[in-house]
């Protein structure tokens, strides 16, 4: 028998699943894989600074391609572990993260060794599947599964530990054949019958589409579905890239981060179709103030589960997203769209007078700069192929529907685990899965300060990434509820960051610093044409914060 060694077969496994980019952390545990990547090329690998932010790369670079993003954990023990952010960020976003970790030595397990700790244990609870391979016949096969496994279905994150060992040892020679993915497929004949029973006797309907779209690669038959009924679409939380911006059946993003305009369509509707859409807290806060209470509610999702978990529906359809819209669109010649008219030209008058609101926003000559002239001013600076990438904060936050996007995907978000510091790392691996399109990073300055190093990463690796830094000065969504709610006693909530636009220039980036109206735009134009990676550094209003969620506090009694 023809064998190898272990990361020879692991290099082609990945080579044979389509890997194009891998990122990572160098570490001792895998140096044999490190060496296959050299020795045979056709795989890009980006290391990054931090095994945290290698693994956020990763997890937009599955969000970018649709999947699988490879991260290596390369040294067992504190390499990995620290990993585990960015293995749960990918765990409540459906990212099909697959971790390649090292793990100590066979003979060496149990027994305290130097820097052993139970990593098959620590990631059970993030991850799809968390394994360690015991046999080299098998590190083969068990990758591939663990590829197989992050892909199907509902995708997420899988951890797979391989001993430091294993990838020295000799190992059969892989198959390298393609990787077989099972695919939800349309809704059944009976829920779509049921579909268009509720169409026929709705007057105010509304679609919520969510990132199973994204996912199934479904944006132009989620398009076709509304233009064919004639239906608004709302999109749900991080995933206002699910139409074009500006398209005049498009509220942007609802629920408590979106707009006015998509949240009264969701409160008033009468039927909701709510495809590749959870309902689930980002979207809803579990609340009837975003999910009507006698609204009828259809909702499709590939995950049985998810379907009626927090609201009751009507219609329960497991299926694809993109399959259940094509299916939908051909009810357009059984029914009477005119029966919405009225509510489709309201929500139109009122969408007109939000935009003219958020231009107007955008005009503010105001000094200091508030938060939402900044974006204005960046809306207007995005190319239409733009991708953007936000951080979670306060000022990410007035970011969420304020963007355009034009392309899907567009936007890449936290999501569900609201994390601080994930943007610029997400934005240098978008950028690595799309590198003719420009990728902006809005962060706040206290995100950004958690993966500023990687701006090292962005320079040797040339990812060019405008990074937009909104500088509040502080840690604004605390500090928000700090004034509001605890007396305007602060502590820990202000914080002083470096010059970041001097520490790009010092890392080999552009810099930029502003502090008025009327800097951004010109800013963000230079640095796209430059095609080099930038910072620009926002001083912004830090008077300019705001409360999301007033039921987690009890007010101050007043004297």
């Amino acid at each position: 028998m023809t064998t190898i060694n272990g990361g020879e077969a692991v290099y082609q496994v990945l080579k044979g699943a389509g890997v194009g980019c891998v990122f990572g952390l160098l570490g001792g545990s895998m140096l044999e894989l490190y060496d296959a990547l050299q020795a045979h090329g056709g795989i890009r690998y980006v290391g990054a600074r931090d095994e945290r932010a290698a693994g956020h790369m990763a997890d937009a670079y599955a969000r970018m391609t649709g999947g699988p993003g490879v991260v290596l954990g390369a040294q067992a023990g504190p390499g990995v572990v620290n990993l585990a952010t960015a293995v749960a960020e990918a765990h409540l976003a459906y990212s099909p993260l697959v971790v390649i970790a090292g793990a100590i030595s066979r003979w060496d397990l149990g027994r305290d060794t130097f820097q052993e700790i139970d990593q098959v244990a620590l990631f059970q609870p993030i991850c799809k599947r968390s394994i360690l391979v015991t046999d080299g016949e098998r590190l083969a096969e068990m990758l591939r599964d663990a590829i197989r496994l992050a892909m199907s279905g509902r995708r997420g994150p899988v951890v797979l530990h391989v001993p430091r060992d294993l990838f020295a040892a000799p190992v059969p020679v892989p198959d390298t054949s393609p990787i077989r993915i099972a695919r939800a497929g349309p809704p059944a004949s009976t829920d779509v019958a049921a579909v268009a029973q509720m169409l026929r006797r709705a007057e105010r309907p509304v679609i919520v589409a969510g990132g199973g779209f994204k996912w199934a690669g479904g944006a132009e038959a989620l398009k076709s579905l509304a233009e064919a009924l004639n239906l608004p679409v709302v999109a749900s939380t991080g995933h206002a890239d699910v139409m074009p911006h500006g398209h005049p059946l498009f509220a942007g993003q609802g629920g408590p981060r979106g707009n006015g305009v998509a949240s009264r369509l969701t409160r008033e509707a009468d039927l909701i179709l709510a495809l590749g859409a959870r309902l689930a807290f980002n979207s809803t806060f579990f609340s009837h103030d975003y999910i009507g209470a006698g609204a009828a509610i259809v909702q499709a999702d590939v995950e049985a589960s998810a379907v009626g978990r927090y609201f009751p529906v009507d219609v329960a359809i497991q299926a694809d997203a993109a399959e259940t819209a094509k299916s939908l669109t051909g009810l357009a010649d059984q029914l009477d769209t005119t029966r919405w008219r009225t509510w489709l030209e309201q929500f139109q008058l009122d969408r007109a007078v939000l935009l003219k609101e958020r231009s107007a926003e955008a005009a503010d000559p105001a000094i200091p700069l508030h938060p939402r002239h900044a974006l204005g001013e960046l809306r207007t600076a995005l190319p239409r192929d733009a991708v953007v990438t936000l951080d979670t904060g306060n000022a990410c936050l007035q970011a969420a529907d304020r963007l355009a996007h034009y392309q899907t995907p567009g936007l890449i978000t936290p999501l569900d685990f609201g994390l601080v510091g994930f943007g610029y790392a997400a934005a240098l691996g978008a950028q690595a899965a799309a590198p003719d399109r420009p990728v902006i990073s809005v962060m706040g300055d206290g995100g950004f300060g958690f993966t500023m190093a990687e701006i090292t990463t962005a320079v040797a690796h040339d990812l060019p990434v405008v990074a937009v830094v909104l500088d509040n000065g502080a840690w604004g969504a605390e500090k928000a509820y700090q004034q509001e709610f605890f007396g305007g006693r602060l502590l820990g909530a202000d914080i002083d960051s470096p010059a970041y636009d001097k520490v790009a220039k010092l890392c080999g980036a552009l810099g930029y610093a502003v502090d008025g109206p009327g800097q951004i735009g010109p800013a963000v134009a230079e640095a796209l044409a430059a095609r080099r990676p930038a910072v620009i550094h926002a001083k912004i209003d830090p008077a300019a914060l705001s409360t999301l969620r007033k039921d987690l506090f009890k007010a101050p009694e007043k004297p």
